[in-house]
C-alpha cells in the first residue's frame, strides 16, 4: 500500500474545496449566513429560520459550497442535511474558539462571519468535530433520557423521605426499586394525601428505568465492542454503551492517552517558567459518562471491587494521606480506566487484571 504524503493530501484537499464559503451562526429562532469567496471577500449575507424545510429550500440546488457552523443543538440534523444536499460541511468546536466565545463585540453577523474566513483559509482553526450517525444518536438518547428519569426518581425519592421525617417518621432503609413496596406502611396518615402520589410515580419510574435498562442490554447485539468492553470492572452494559456511543469511533481521540483530557479527567495546566500550580480536572467533555466513570471507580477501589493492577494501582494512591487523597485516587482510576477502555476497543482484546510487560524484540 502505498503511504500518501502530508503535502499530497493538502493538495488533494485543495482540490476539493468548493470555490464559496458560508459560515452559519445558529440561533433558536435564524440561522445567519455570511458567504464569501476565495479571496474572502463578502459575496452575501442572509438569514435563514432554524427549521429543516427552510434549510432545504435555502440550500437545495445550490452550487457546493464548505459551511461551517457551530455544535449546538442544532448542528447534528444541520450537517447531517447539508451533506445530504452535496455542501461540504465543518462543525466548529466552539469552546475552542475564543475570539468567538470571549468577543467583546460578539454578534450574529460577527460571529458568521468569522467561521466563514476560518473555514475558508484554515479549517483547523475550527476544532472540528464530527457528528455521529442518526442511528447511533437515537441509542445514545435512550442513555440520556435513562438518565433524566433516574435524576427525577431520586429527586423525588429525596422529597418524600424530607416529608416523612419532617411529620416524625422514616422511611425504611431500602432500595429505589423496592421502596414502593416497603414504605407505604411507613407513611403517617396525615401524609398520605401528597405523599403517596410520589410514592406512585416512584413505582412508574422504576417501571420505565428497568424498560430502558432491557433495551440497553440489548446494544451489545447492536455494537459488539460493548461485550468487549464490559470485561473491565466496574463497567456494566450502561458504561459500557455510553462509552461507546458518546466517543463514537475508536479514533475519536489521537491516541489513548488522550482519552482523559477527552472526557475532562485531566487537570487542567497554568504552566509559565518555573510556575506549574497543580489544578483541578477540566471537567470538559460528556459530564454523565465523565460520571459514570468516577462510579466504575469507585467500584473498583471499593470493598467488591475484584483485585486487579488498576485496583493495587488505585489504592496505593489512596493510602498517601486523608480524603483529599482518596478523591483524587479516584478520579486518577477513573481516568486511566478511561484511556485503558479505549485501548480495548482498539485492541478487541479483553480486560487483563494483571497485563504481562511487552517483551522487547531481540
Amino acid at each position: 500500500m502505498t503511504k500518501i504524503s502530508k503535502s499530497a493530501k493538502r493538495m488533494e484537499a485543495t482540490k476539493d474545496k468548493p470555490e464559496r464559503t458560508m459560515g452559519i451562526d445558529v440561533s433558536d429562532r435564524y440561522s445567519y449566513l455570511w458567504l464569501v469567496d476565495s479571496e474572502g471577500e463578502v459575496v452575501e449575507r442572509d438569514r435563514v429560520r432554524s427549521t429543516e424545510a427552510a434549510f432545504r429550500r435555502y440550500f437545495e440546488g445550490e452550487p457546493r459550497l464548505r459551511i461551517a457552523l457551530e455544535c449546538g443543538t442544532h448542528s447534528p440534523w444541520m450537517s447531517r442535511l447539508l451533506k445530504q444536499l452535496g455542501h461540504q460541511v465543518i462543525v466548529a468546536n466552539a469552546r475552542k474558539i475564543p475570539t468567538i466565545t470571549e468577543s467583546e463585540s460578539k454578534n450574529d453577523w460577527r460571529d458568521a462571519e468569522q467561521l466563514a474566513l476560518m473555514a475558508a483559509f484554515n479549517p483547523r482553526l475550527l476544532s472540528p468535530l464530527q457528528h455521529r450517525s442518526l442511528a447511533r444518536q437515537q441509542d445514545l438518547n435512550l442513555i440520556q433520557a435513562r438518565a433524566i428519569l433516574v435524576k427525577t426518581r431520586t429527586l423525588i425519592v429525596n422529597a418524600l423521605r424530607g416529608l416523612v421525617k419532617s411529620a416524625g417518621g422514616r422511611l425504611p432503609a431500602c432500595s429505589t426499586e423496592s421502596l414502593p413496596n416497603r414504605a407505604a406502611s411507613a407513611i403517617p396518615p396525615t401524609l398520605a394525601e401528597v405523599a403517596l402520589p410520589l410514592l406512585q410515580q416512584v413505582s412508574l419510574l422504576n417501571a420505565q428505568i428497568a424498560a430502558m435498562d432491557q433495551k440497553i442490554e440489548e446494544l451489545a447485539a447492536k455494537y459488539p465492542e460493548i461485550g468487549t468492553l464490559r470485561s473491565a470492572p466496574g463497567v456494566g452494559p450502561l458504561v459500557a454503551a455510553a462509552y461507546v456511543l458518546t466517543l463514537d469511533r475508536p479514533n475519536a481521540v489521537p491516541s489513548n492517552r488522550s482519552a482523559g483530557a477527552f472526557l475532562g479527567l485531566r487537570p487542567g495546566q497554568s504552566q509559565s517558567g518555573d510556575s506549574d500550580p497543580q489544578k483541578r480536572i477540566t471537567r470538559t467533555g460528556n459530564t454523565y459518562l465523565r460520571c459514570l466513570l468516577v462510579q466504575s471507580a469507585q467500584y473498583i477501589l471499593g470493598r467488591f471491587g475484584p483485585d486487579s493492577a488498576l485496583r493495587r494501582w488505585g489504592l496505593k494512591l489512596a493510602q498517601s494521606g486523608g480524603k483529599r487523597a482518596k478523591k483524587r485516587a479516584i478520579v486518577a482510576v477513573a481516568r486511566k480506566l478511561a484511556v485503558l477502555l479505549l485501548s480495548m476497543w482498539r485492541s478487541g482484546r479483553r480486560f487483563e487484571p494483571f497485563p504481562q510487560p511487552v517483551q522487547p524484540q531481540a
